[in-house]
């Protein structure tokens, strides 16, 4: 195996299962959330598109059914935005209480849109006696989802940066900004495409790009309405005109998504691909579909990053034990077990610094598999565009250049 199970090595020396439980033994208020939750059954609404995903939720269910007799249902999404409009359609039908979703994995956009219709439950991040070991006070990154404040409405799962990764045998040299990967393409081409929008990595290339190149970065920080929309995007669209005729298949079509540019790659039909996980290249290492001397590099001045969250709808039937599944979900054991890659391998969200030392160790010795980088090398995080950008994007993507 590539990967050193640290995840197991942090359950036995420290029992991870009592860590946390005695502070909640004398919280009065948590336990009488406890006390409701049991018995009860969270229906998760989750993408449901990756193995390893399942297979983390699946676990998470199981420690929350022996640890707090909560039953837990992967409701497998394709699209968040399902699950947005089934409370929508609730609220519009004025069903206030007893909701078919209880806990969402959701993303900006969604948050955004929940929030500005009234469809949150909360707030309740407060709550959770396990959000203290974020260290909230000193990570600001965790109280915004795409520049929308959080307000309590929603509890930070997990941290993830958009890298790119090549075969260092066949690209020692990759292109490290926008302009250098336009010129790679023209000099290569077909050996780069990226995701079709809308799909969620689709367009972050977008943004990446168009953060990189919009003469005014501060108005992808405002609401779109707010700015040009034509004149602040003209860069994108200028540069993708001059990319797409270099793509792979000339831009007749593209990958669906991560796993589908993974397959490119292992292929050998494209040079480059990237994900929004530093896991990604080196599963396909560990499963044997890409070469061992393939490596994550990240542009020079900084790719986009940002912070997955849950959220719990207004009229959500099990509010008590989604509180309570999700508290376990910021337990050093969980966190410990989603960053390790033989799992997930996504960035924790607890801060160091509020763990003991044994657990502290533990998570900086987590092998993060041989394509990943250290933190240290992954440079400067660039913010999420407000939420309201990507439609605006996707929009005038698949009018421009929407495969038909």
């Amino acid at each position: 195996m590539l990967f050193r199970h640290s995840f197991a090595a942090l359950t036995l020396v420290l029992g991870l299962a009592g860590v946390y439980a005695p502070a909640l033994a004398d919280d009065a208020d948590w336990k009488q959330v406890l006390d409701a939750a049991r018995g009860q059954t969270v229906y998760w609404n989750a993408w449901g598109g990756d193995p390893r995903v399942n297979a983390y939720i699946d676990w998470a269910g199981e420690q929350a059914d022996a640890r707090y007799g909560i039953s837990v249902v992967h409701v497998k999404l394709t699209d968040t935005a399902e699950a947005v409009a089934r409370v929508l359609a609730e609220k519009s039908a004025g069903r206030s209480e007893g909701g078919a979703v209880d806990l969402i994995w959701i993303n900006g956009e969604n948050f955004a849109a929940m929030k500005r219709n009234g469809l949150l439950f909360g707030p309740w991040l407060d709550k959770l006696p396990n959000h203290k070991l974020t260290d909230p006070a000193n990570s600001p990154d965790l109280a915004l989802d795409f520049g929308v404040p959080v307000d309590g409405l929603e509890m930070p799962w997990a941290r993830a940066r958009l890298v790119f990764y090549r075969d260092t045998d066949v690209l020692p040299n990759p292109p490290s900004n926008t302009d250098a990967l336009l010129a790679w393409a023209q000099e290569n081409p077909g050996r780069f495409t990226y995701p079709l929008p809308p799909s969620f990595l689709g367009t972050t290339f977008l943004k990446q790009v168009l953060i990189e190149r919009a003469a005014d970065r501060a108005a992808l920080y405002k609401p779109v309405s707010e700015a040009d929309f034509a004149e602040v995007s003209r860069p994108l669209w200028a540069y993708l005109d001059q990319l797409h005729p270099s793509l792979w298949r000339q831009a007749r079509s593209f990958p669906k998504n991560a796993g589908g540019m993974r397959r490119l790659m292992s292929d050998g039909e494209i040079d480059i691909a990237f994900a929004f996980s530093q896991s990604e290249a080196s599963s396909g290492i560990e499963s044997g579909e890409l070469p061992e001397t393939v490596r994550n590099y990240v542009f020079d001045a900084g790719t986009i990053g940002n912070v997955n969250f849950v959220a719990i709808p207004f009229n959500a039937a099990h509010s008590d034990a989604a509180m309570v599944l999700a508290n376990f979900l910021l337990s050093p054991e969980a966190q410990m077990r989603k960053q390790d890659p033989a799992y997930w391998g996504s960035d924790t969200v607890l801060s160091l610094g509020r763990l003991t030392k044994e657990q502290a160790d533990a998570f900086r010795a987590t092998d993060l598999g041989p394509a990943a980088l250290a933190a240290d090398q992954l440079g400067t995080m660039l913010a999420e565009p407000h939420p309201s950008w990507i439609e605006a994007l996707e929009a005038e993507w698949t009018r421009r250049y929407g495969v038909r």
